[in-house]
């Protein structure tokens, strides 16, 4: 039988539903501004300010930004980034997280304590950007991807995970005969798979929206990532990225404003669409990660 509300706590939840409701469309409204103004015809952007349901459709925003492959390359960029850059963050943060969950290693605090360290302190822009000179990685891929290859965050709820899997199994498979990186192959990762889909998203989002990394170490216009190139776009306009050449002869180049919008759609869509196929995971590996200290 089902447990009747006082009038109190009716009011109290229709209240909170009219906030969340307002607070989603305040988050969501951005999102589809910039949806349509992607779509709208150039007239239309110039006689409205604000733009959620264009009246014409076009695509000439998106013809023009396709016209070169600049777009395409940067978006190549990233993914390689994105994919590659995940890798090595889970590799490295798994294969540290994992000895430091076990009781029995040596120096298990003392490492533990340096690795919260620099959560608190860090050597700072310059002295980073002297050590990725010195090793050679000025306009490589390498500069955004090995500085940043372990999060300590990140490293120390995978290692709370780790210590909350039952002792008994790593037991058992001893005496099987499996060896500890058979172990933490076999046992410890699959066991682990709602945390590691959850922080492959963390890492890959971080990777995605690189920005300031590719600013200070890419040099190369052509190995720019998608946030550095939309970057241009905003500050230098159309910022070359189309080339209106190619077009028909009456084809009239879109506004500068569709063409910043379309690029931002193309540049945020491939991440929103991962989202869906890791959200069964995502509460569930932080939740879990997050309890024992």
């Amino acid at each position: 039988m089902p447990i009747k509300q006082s009038w109190g706590s009716r009011i109290f939840d229709s209240v909170n539903v009219v906030l969340l409701l307002v607070f989603a469309l305040i988050t969501v409204i951005p999102f589809i501004y910039v949806i349509a103004g992607s779509f709208a015809t150039q007239k239309e952007l110039l006689t409205q300010g604000f733009i959620l349901f264009p009246t014409e459709f076009s695509l000439d925003a998106y013809k023009y930004i396709f016209s070169t492959q600049t777009l395409v390359r940067s978006l190549l960029v990233t993914v390689y980034i994105t994919v590659v850059g995940t890798l090595i963050n889970l590799f490295f943060t798994c294969l540290m997280a994992y000895p430091l969950a076990r009781k029995d290693m040596d120096f298990q605090k003392p490492i533990l304590m340096l690795v919260v360290f620099t959560m608190l302190f860090s050597g700072g822009m310059i002295p980073t950007f002297l050590v990725v000179k010195e090793l050679g990685m000025i306009d490589s891929y390498w500069a955004l991807l090995i500085p940043g290859a372990i999060s300590a965050f990140n490293l120390i709820i995978i290692r709370n995970f780790f210590q909350q899997l039952p002792d008994g199994l790593e037991e058992s498979a001893k005496i099987d005969g499996c060896n500890d990186l058979g172990i933490f192959l076999k046992i410890v990762l699959p066991l682990s798979m709602p945390a590691i889909a959850t922080f492959s998203l963390f890492y890959a989002v971080g990777h995605w929206n690189t920005f300031f990394s590719a600013v200070l170490y890419i040099n190369d216009n052509t190995k720019w990532p998608i946030q550095v190139l939309l970057r241009q776009i905003v500050i230098l306009a159309s910022g070359g990225i189309g080339d209106s050449s190619s077009m028909e002869l009456d084809y009239v180049a879109p506004p500068d404003q569709a063409v910043k919008m379309a690029v931002i759609v193309v540049s945020t869509l491939p991440i929103l669409l991962v989202y869906p196929f890791l959200q069964k995971h995502f509460a569930k590996g932080v939740l879990l990660g997050s309890v024992k200290g």
